[in-house]
């Protein structure tokens, strides 16, 4: 028996080195997904043995598959980002030193463990939230259905699988594109999810942070997401800047005060999260405001801390910022309502900052790099 596991884990490894980098990582990927079923097929089978399970509720279908998804997006995520820096040991040749890691056009960054903490907990919300929001739609549509204890197992298994299997990778994929692409997705559940547990179902009459206040049931998903969501803007506020190239000293002062700009708006949106307005009504007040400040402050000035960034683009922001200037007139007087005018900003300034992270990226490409030789070449002629 000893001697034919052996000869199974040579031949595993011998499959691996002859294989490519991505059939190494779909192979590990797979591997993680398969790993996932079979653990949440045991342990929901135990869960379920000799019950009828619900779709949803109290240890239902619904409800084992969330909670267990969530641990197996964040288990994934962090296996992914294990298996990316063993890529290097275990396949130097197929691996590029000099390559960018995490999708950041300049070698040598890369991103730091807390940022990864925030993403990995950005995958298990997601997970958790996408899984019950699932099990409430199948709840709607089989009414009264019973679900036996096996076919239970295997659904939950199979929702493991695949949380296990786009996390893993999703991990060793991570890009701005992909990060801005979560961060959207999470930042829209998790405000939805708040929405929907709100204990005051006219919490809206107030304000939108009146779902964050520690007296009401929906204030650990508000406040979690706002944190979290504060944490990724930090990093994206890295990816952004990264790529832009500075060719004169006062490009580079631009581009820091644009970075530490957005690092700040992130920190102030993790400290909304952080200090509830019923608990902390001025200290919330205040970094509320300086959110908006800070980003109309950036918006205003883009043109001349990064002079080489999109007119297009600049003109976008102008508009963002009249807009929301707009909205506070209309909430003055008494027109809206500062729900409407805080949910319509914060969709404006989450899109402007996803918008500028790929502007940005676009920004620095092998056409931007050739600009100064083709300009010598049309002088010349």
């Amino acid at each position: 028996m000893r001697a034919e596991w052996d000869r199974l884990i040579r031949r595993l490894r011998d499959a691996r080195a002859s294989a490519t980098l991505h059939q190494m990582r779909e192979t590990d990927a797979l591997l993680t997904g398969a790993v996932a079923f079979v653990l949440g097929f045991l342990v929901s089978l135990l869960i379920f043995w000799h019950r009828t399970p619900s779709i949803t509720g109290a240890w239902s279908v619904g409800a084992v598959a969330a909670i267990g998804g969530a641990a197996v997006a964040v288990l994934s995520f962090t296996a992914g980002r294990i298996g990316l820096r063993a890529e290097a040991v275990e396949a130097p040749e197929k691996w590029d030193p000099n390559a960018p890691n995490d999708g950041f056009a300049i070698p040598g960054e890369r991103l730091r463990w807390y940022e990864l903490t925030a993403i990995a907990l950005a995958h298990g919300a997601v997970a958790l939230l996408a899984l019950s929001g699932l099990g409430a739609l199948l709840e709607a549509g089989f009414r009264d259905a019973p679900v036996f204890a096996f076919p239970g197992a295997v659904l939950v298994g199979v929702a493991l699988a695949l949380t296990g299997y786009v996390c893993y990778l999703s991990a060793i994929a991570l890009s701005p594109t992909s990060i801005s692409l979560i961060l959207s997705i999470f930042l829209v559940i998790g405000a939805l999810t708040a929405m929907l547990e709100a204990s005051d179902p006219h919490w809206w009459r107030d304000n939108l942070s009146a779902l964050g206040m520690s007296t009401n049931a929906s204030s650990p998903a508000f406040n979690g997401t706002l944190i979290v969501a504060g944490v990724m803007v930090t990093t994206i506020a890295r990816y952004a800047t990264a790529a832009l190239p500075v060719p004169e000293p006062r490009d580079e002062r631009g581009r820091t005060i644009v970075r530490v700009a957005l690092i700040l708006i992130g920190l102030l949106l993790a400290c909304v999260g952080i200090f509830p307005v019923d608990r902390f009504f001025l200290l919330h007040n205040t970094v509320a405001t300086g959110m908006a400040v800070c980003f109309a402050a950036v918006v205003i000035g883009l043109p001349w801390l990064l002079r080489r960034i999109s007119r297009v683009f600049v003109v976008l922001g102008w508009v963002y910022v009249l807009v929301i200037a707009l909205l506070g007139v209309f909430f003055a007087t008494g027109y809206y309502n500062l729900t409407a005018v805080e949910l319509i900003a914060a969709v404006l300034i989450f899109s402007w900052i996803i918008v500028f992270l790929r502007t940005a990226g676009a920004d620095h490409g092998p056409w931007d790099a050739a600009r100064p030789e083709r300009a010598e070449s049309v002088a010349r002629r």
